[in-house]
């Protein structure tokens, strides 16, 4: 084995960890007797944990595989966040698949798969690694949203996604070749560099378009959002807390290392763009939700507007605002597992219910639960000092030290907002009638409610460390 070989497979190691894990889990599925979900899951939240505490812990960086693959403390960063998203949301599965008849032992190894090809896109350092790693994890994604093949709801959201993605996947490939055609590579360091210094060129700029269309996609930003509020509301519901937090990470490291690496030479060009998909989908976010009454397409509406919060940070192009979509990010994720967590333990009698009214007067039916949701949705909204206020606080001030302060004010007035139907969500616990109690939750749910809970008012006390790992990721970049 030649020493460029053995140190490309040092920096892949918690992929190959993931991979050998998937193979060998679904050989203990396939042979195990009964119903071998809840092992296969157990064991695949342990393979996550291997391969994050490889990444923690091993720190070495650098490029693999003719540089087609980058380990940097950003890539480590966002790997991590995204294994923990993962974990949690298949944490969250276990009792549900049982409870609704689809406990097959395929969907945690393809959720392993999906999130091999999101650890895969933090690090791409090409075009080809781009796409290679963001179809493995679309591919797992299409056949997870309609796993539960007795639910025509679930059929239809993997079918709407499957097209929905495929246009968006083409728009990318488009782009790919644009910009290959008009610099003759596909590295993002070469292309960096023939970037600079030359005039405008159309092409490239198209090229840049279609990409960013593409990535924007997968984060379902405006105005590529059109899948989200069907497949959130028709996917199970792990699934969709699986879509909510895991592929929107990756894809947000894959956009960043794009437009800060590879087309920074364009800011100029992609700032627009940036802007424009921020402003579109705040305002989405924030209006669309007032009229729903389903919890999961509210949620759906809701990590719209999240998406276009976390973009004001990218378009602020500077290291603060790249630390501040991280942070977003970070804080994103933990309260929509928190929330997710809840939506699974709204159950009554043999069915889980979805609709907000559900909700009325839990306070009196169960006021811890009814506490911890309303402090996730009061920080949801960005009430001061509460996690999400800090998540906004970052990028707009990056936009702010930017110059870009019409962008913040819009995102101030889009909070506003979008603060009407959390708020509605808290009146309804706090002030309607009873509609009945719900089940007593299980307890990973308790736990994971708990911790979002407990991490989103005490932020202000781990903020400081948060800050430093972020700063020093984003630092990669400058």
């Amino acid at each position: 084995m030649t020493p460029e070989l053995s140190n490309s497979l040092a920096l892949v190691t918690p992929e190959l960890i993931m991979v050998a894990g998937a193979i060998v889990l679904l050989m203990v599925g396939v042979f195990s007797k009964g119903r071998p979900s809840a092992l296969v899951t157990t064991l695949a939240v342990v393979v996550m944990a291997v391969a994050g505490l490889w990444l923690a812990f091993h720190t070495g960086e650098g490029k693999a595989f003719g540089n087609s693959f980058v380990i940097d403390p950003f890539a480590r960063f966002m790997k991590l966040l995204t294994l923990g998203g993962s974990a949690v949301a298949l944490i969250m599965s276990v009792r549900y698949t049982r409870q609704q008849n689809f406990d097959t032992f395929e969907y945690p190894v393809l959720v392993m798969l999906s999130t091999v090809g999101m650890l895969l896109m933090a690090s791409a350092n090409d075009m080809i690694a781009l796409y290679l790693s963001f179809e493995l994890q679309s591919l797992a994604l299409y056949i997870v949203a309609a796993i539960h093949r007795d639910s025509l709801r679930s059929s239809e959201a993997g079918l709407k996604y499957f097209v929905l993605g495929a246009l968006g996947t083409g728009m990318m490939l488009y782009g790919i070749s644009l910009v290959y055609g008009y610099t003759g590579s596909i590295d993002f360091d070469v292309i960096s560099s023939t970037l600079t210094g030359k005039e405008r060129q159309i092409g490239v700029l198209f090229g840049v378009v279609f990409i960013l269309s593409g990535l924007v996609f997968k984060i379902s930003a405006a105005p590529f959002h059109m899948w989200t509020p069907d497949v959130y509301e028709g996917s199970p519901t792990p699934v969709t807390a699986f879509f909510a937090v895991a592929p929107k990470v990756a894809t947000m490291a894959l956009i960043l290392r794009m437009v800060m690496e590879t087309f920074q030479p364009t800011a100029a060009d992609w700032q627009q763009i940036i802007v424009f998909v921020s402003i579109a989908s705040m305002a989405l976010g924030s209006f669309a939700a007032i009229g729903q009454r389903n919890f999961k397409r509210l949620m759906a509406y809701s990590s719209i507007g999240h998406m276009g919060f976390a973009l004001v940070g990218l378009a602020a192009n500077s290291e603060a605002g790249v630390r501040g979509v991280m942070i977003y990010m970070l804080i994103y994720v933990v309260m929509t597992l928190g929330m997710f967590a809840f939506i699974l333990s709204m159950r009554r009698g043999d069915s889980n219910v979805e609709d907000i009214s559900d909700l009325s007067g839990l306070s009196q039916t169960n006021p811890i639960m009814a506490t911890i949701m309303t402090i996730l949705l009061f920080s949801l909204a960005g009430i001061p000092w509460l996690a999400g206020f800090w998540a906004k606080w970052y990028v707009f001030l990056a936009a702010i030290d930017a110059g870009l302060y019409a962008l913040a004010v819009i995102g101030v007035l889009t909070s506003v907002v979008a603060a009407f139907y959390y708020l509605r969500i808290i009146k309804i616990m706090w002030f309607d009638e009873p509609a009945g109690g719900f089940q007593p939750m299980a307890a990973e749910l308790r736990i994971i409610l708990g911790l979002s809970g407990a991490f989103v008012l005490l932020y202000v006390l781990i903020g400081g460390s948060v800050s430093s790992m972020a700063q020093a990721a984003a630092k990669t970049f400058f």
